[in-house]
């Protein structure tokens, strides 16, 4: 199918030269993302899952231009156009190394992502899935403290309540970026290991030079995260894993009667400081 998004300038750009339509239709896995670089921050797993593959293709969304980040140092003087262009290149760059069947680039200024009265966003995350077809989809969770993140959450679930057939994924996965998951209740945590290719999730990440030697070393702290949630995820037994990504299974909100998105982590919030408190009821 041909797909048509809202912006004349919206991009969907194919690393290995495939047909657009034929590298979305081939699609399992799907991450709808705020920004350049939050992929490769919160979605290794399933990119490491289908590298090498080919029965199991991983496509990006970028929802957002990129052009309104933070810099400093040798991109200090860059303007917010220049942002944007280097921002670009460096998510193909990512996208060759991990391999990914496509990345839509659908250049939204965040501004409209973050308005619910803008209908162009939520339109375009919809035909992508319906282009796409994936069996899993992952995005950023409801508990994320960045206001572009939490909208294109808000905007992927408005999207997929109204999908039917095989547009709606059998699971949607929030995951962890400006705000770590290690909170949730471990029954409703969801944990995405990344057994080996240590060099490859290094690199994925390591293309993102604006962002780095802009400022905030990405790099760092996302092995870092991610080593300390192995570690950290089971008290009484050895790591059974290096390095894992945690995400809340968001598959509730894609029913047209199930729970608003608030309600959803609300829900979950209660459940953590209920935890909190009973423990600290029965040792007291």
């Amino acid at each position: 199918m041909t797909i048509r998004l809202s912006r004349d300038d919206a991009e969907i750009y194919v690393p290995d030269g495939t047909d657009a339509s034929e590298a979305l239709s081939r699609t399992t896995h799907l991450c709808i993302a705020a920004h350049p670089d939050d992929v490769e921050v919160m979605a290794v797993a399933p990119v490491l899952e289908c590298y090498g593959r080919s029965d199991r293709w991983f496509t990006a969304v970028i929802a957002t231009d990129g052009a309104g980040s933070p810099r400093s140092g040798p991109y200090e003087s860059h303007s917010d156009e220049q942002m944007r262009l280097v921002r670009k290149l460096e998510q193909k760059k990512a996208a060759h190394i991990g391999e990914y069947s496509a990345v839509a680039f659908l250049n939204h200024p965040s501004a409209d992502l973050k308005n619910p009265r803008c209908a162009a966003p939520q339109s375009d995350i919809a035909a992508l899935f319906q282009a796409c077809r994936p069996q899993i989809a992952y995005t950023h969770n409801p508990a994320d403290k960045h206001d572009t993140h939490v909208a294109v959450l808000l905007r992927t679930v408005s999207a997929l309540r109204s999908a039917t057939g095989r547009a709606k994924p059998s699971k949607l996965l929030g995951c962890e970026v400006w705000r770590d998951l290690d909170w949730l209740e471990d029954a409703s945590k969801v944990g995405l290991s990344i057994p080996g290719h240590e060099n490859l999730a290094a690199s994925l990440i390591g293309v993102f030079d604006s962002q780095i030697a802009g400022g905030k070393r990405y790099d760092l702290a996302i092995a870092g995260r991610r080593r300390a949630n192995a570690t950290f995820f089971e008290s009484h037994g050895v790591d059974t894993v290096e390095a894992m990504t945690f995400a809340v299974d968001l598959t509730p909100l894609l029913e047209s009667d199930g729970p608003d998105v608030n309600t959803f982590i609300q829900d979950h919030i209660r459940r953590f400081a209920a935890d909190v408190a009973a423990r600290l009821v029965r040792l007291s």
